[in-house]
């Protein structure tokens, strides 16, 4: 199966994102999985099933609307001969809308990847999980940040950094005693440390063992991270995993996690995370020049290098939630075009100032940006959010930003 580009990635999670805004009054939003190997056929005689077993719904108004879902979905597997390469699947139902109204939807997707089973769902939500599954990225590695005091662990998944579990340790802190109190104290100090690396040892056995990493990476301050690494304490299997060499790191909370990504980044190079790291450091570099440098920031200043052909790179956030639509006043039939935000109220109209714009046609204005971008050769990079890297360029820069071939006035 062929990767999905990022663009492609994006446009399903905002597919799932529509899904998942409908919710039924009751359990009347129907959701069917079809594998690729299952025959169209038997499906429909399973729906046809499931449309009987509906008539005993005892609410006359969930059962209507059931039996709706169920008939609405047999009418579009008749466009099917078979199931496409990955299987589809269908989310049909009546979600609740103002004033105790509801209003039929209904969505067909043809997922990135093989729908595992057959699956028919009825509830007042649409069942997305199997399709969540699909977006979780493949690369994951494990993180272990640790010193005498303290230990972390978490994941590194795709572009994403997870904790998992934070321990503080029992070992006793050193002091000036002499003499055989001095021997004795160095004894139960260092058990105290033995205890606290099996503990962790065993954590890591708990956290990693069962699932698929590319690597563990291990920091912390001073020797004692290769002390527990090379002791013994690691489970076998997972020392295979270890990368080397350790990483010298500051802290061993969640901010030693960033930490041992960051040291990290010569051995990661080839993750998307580490593309964005550098990608978001030149532009500060350009940015930080006294004469602006080579780089731009904000949709205007963005939208205009592109028309002029001055773009090398453009950096959008996956994060925005913005469309370019054309508008039209429904007092005075004024219209205009202007970038409108998910979930916010139109202004009034700039002409007549009633509060009568409406939308005519909308663009998301992430696909709208890389598709311009793609068509003029420009390289686009699609940044998440789960970055500071990915958060900066949302708030700080509006989402949209440009490393230049040469400077636009």
């Amino acid at each position: 199966m062929a990767e999905m580009s990022s663009l492609d990635k994006y446009r399903f999670r905002r597919d799932l994102e529509e899904i998942e805004k409908a919710t039924g009054r009751g359990t009347e939003l129907v959701t069917v999985y079809v594998p690729p190997d299952k025959q169209i056929s038997d499906v429909a005689n399973y729906l046809r099933g499931e449309y009987s077993q509906s008539s005993n719904i005892k609410s006359q108004s969930t059962r209507k609307r059931v039996q709706g879902a169920i008939e609405s979905i047999l009418q579009r597997l008749k466009v099917y001969r078979q199931p496409p390469a990955n299987g589809v699947v269908f989310f049909t139902g009546h979600k609740a809308t103002e004033a105790d109204q509801t209003q039929m939807v209904a969505f067909v997707v043809e997922p990135p990847e093989p729908v595992a089973s057959f699956l028919y769902r009825c509830d007042s939500r649409f069942y997305m999980e199997p399709l969540h599954e699909m977006l979780v990225e493949k690369d994951t590695y494990g993180l272990v940040v640790i010193d005498q005091g303290e230990a972390t662990l978490g994941l590194l998944r795709g572009k994403r950094i997870e904790t998992l579990k934070n321990v503080q340790s029992l070992v006793p802190r050193k002091h000036r005693m002499g003499g055989q109190s001095a021997r004795r104290f160095e004894r139960l100090h260092e058990l105290a440390i033995h205890e606290f690396f099996k503990k962790i040892g065993d954590l890591m056995t708990e956290a990693f063992l069962t699932r698929e990493l590319r690597g563990i990476l291990v920091g912390g301050p001073g020797y004692t991270k290769e002390q527990f690494a090379g002791g013994g304490y690691i489970h076998h299997e997972l020392v295979k995993k270890l990368l080397t060499p350790s990483f010298d790191v500051g802290y061993t909370d969640e901010n030693g996690l960033r930490e041992v990504v960051e040291a990290a980044r010569g051995t990661l190079k080839h993750l998307d995370l580490m593309r964005e790291k550098d990608l978001m450091q030149r532009l500060m570099e350009e940015i930080r020049k006294p004469d602006g440098g080579l780089a731009t920031y904000g949709e205007a200043q963005v939208r205009r290098a592109l028309e002029l052909g001055a773009v090398e790179t453009l950096l959008v956030s996956e994060g925005l939630r913005r469309a370019r639509a054309k508008l039209r006043c429904g007092n005075c039939g004024h219209e205009i075009e202007a970038t409108i935000e998910d979930g916010k109220p139109l202004d009034p109209c700039s002409n007549c100032s009633e509060d009568k714009m409406a939308v005519q046609d909308r663009r998301d204005l992430v696909v709208e940006f890389t598709e311009r971008a793609t068509s003029m050769g420009t390289r686009v990079e699609l940044v998440s959010r789960e970055s500071e890297e990915g958060e900066l360029l949302l708030r700080a820069f509006g989402g949209l930003a440009a490393i230049l071939r040469y400077r636009v006035e």
